[in-house]
């Protein structure tokens, strides 16, 4: 048994040299990148997120508007409309899960520290949260984020915050 335990954890500690020098990795192609650094400004994305999203959709120019890409990334309400009238649901899911999960866990974040700030943007999200569900005050971040993320990497801007 001590024998099977021992190969184990020698396994373990083998995972472990891996994943700190695929983190090392990540964490040079950040700071390489210009896309990537200026997408770290943003509130709620880290080094992780911001080269997962480069990688997946480079510049951006591929959608017309933010809101195409968050579309993509299935942060937009998905829509029942029948006889002139529209209903909203839930968030659509359809598109990049991964990229989708980074943002709105990246959201969930910023959520949690945003009652001790006082700018624009916290406010906003502190209003939205005695409106609406903490989840759906996630989600709307998430989006906004999205559509940040599109204006920067297809603009080539810089993130203003406000």
């Amino acid at each position: 048994m001590r024998e099977l335990l021992r190969g184990l954890s020698e396994e373990l500690q083998g995972y472990d040299e891996r994943l700190k020098k695929l983190e090392q990795l990540i964490q040079r192609e950040a700071r390489e990148d210009e896309r990537v650094r200026r997408l770290m400004k943003i509130e709620g994305l880290g080094p992780i997120s911001a080269t997962a999203i480069v990688s997946a959709v480079g510049d951006a120019r591929q959608f017309a508007s933010g809101r195409q890409f968050a579309a993509w990334l299935g942060l937009v309400p998905s829509q029942y409309s029948t006889g002139g009238k529209e209903r909203l649901g839930g968030i659509s899911k359809r598109g990049d899960k991964y990229l989708r999960t980074l943002l709105i866990h990246g959201s969930r974040s910023v959520l949690k520290h945003c009652q001790s700030k006082t700018d624009k943007r916290s406010d906003w999200l502190s209003q939205l949260m005695c409106r609406r569900n903490k989840n759906i005050a996630t989600v709307a971040l998430a989006n906004k984020n999205a559509r940040i993320i599109w204006a920067i990497l297809s603009k080539g801007e810089q993130y203003q915050p406000c």
